[in-house]
């Protein structure tokens, strides 16, 4: 099944051959998982989101009029699910953090804002979770994954000139958030 193309593959398992599909899972679980860890931020999150991709292709596999590769259609689907899963976690953050919360629950607390992460990855992770959504997509499709213009342009439905300027734009971003990360912290978090 390997020397199969992912069309094929796809067609596989609408003739009702699952197995077609455990070899697109195959060929993509990583990228996927990457992709969304990336824009999740944590392991947990970005397998969550990666296992939610997965289950949604396949049952969307039908909706697939094959418009653009298996791989855009998939990539877009993580994307999307993975800036769901972003929102709903700054959301849950909020009515942690909100003033409402903290009347009847203590603080708890929070010995990761204690240190500083000091290692590269860290900075990197921190400063792409900064960008906005679209910079951010952007970037990860393009530096992490290695995507062309194109294929980016084709997974957010967007023109490639406008995500030239959008990688562009955060890249400075990362770029001057590493920097600024090297010198000393005042505390306030800005």
């Amino acid at each position: 099944m390997e020397s199969l193309s992912d069309q094929e593959l796809v067609q596989e398992v609408r003739n009702g051959r699952r197995s077609a599909f455990t070899e697109l899972m195959r060929r993509y679980q990583d990228r996927v998982y990457w992709t969304a860890r990336r824009i999740v931020g944590d392991h947990a999150d970005a397998d969550d989101v990666a296992q939610e991709t997965f289950i949604k292709a396949y049952l969307n596999l039908g909706d697939f009029r094959g418009d653009s590769s298996f791989f855009t259609w998939l990539y877009r689907i993580a994307v999307n699910l993975s800036f769901n899963a972003r929102r709903k976690k700054q959301l849950v953050n909020y009515l942690r953090d909100s003033a409402i919360i903290r009347r009847f629950m203590p603080d708890p607390p929070m010995p990761d804002m204690i240190y500083q992460e000091a290692e590269r990855e860290s900075r990197l992770a921190h400063a792409v979770e900064e960008l906005p959504d679209k910079q951010k997509a952007v970037f990860v499709l393009r530096f992490y994954d290695g995507l062309t213009y194109e294929e980016i342009a084709k997974i957010l439905k967007t023109s490639v000139g406008g995500l030239k300027a959008n990688y562009f734009h955060a890249l400075k971003k990362v770029q001057q958030a590493m920097s600024d990360e090297m010198a000393p912290r005042d505390g306030t978090g800005d």
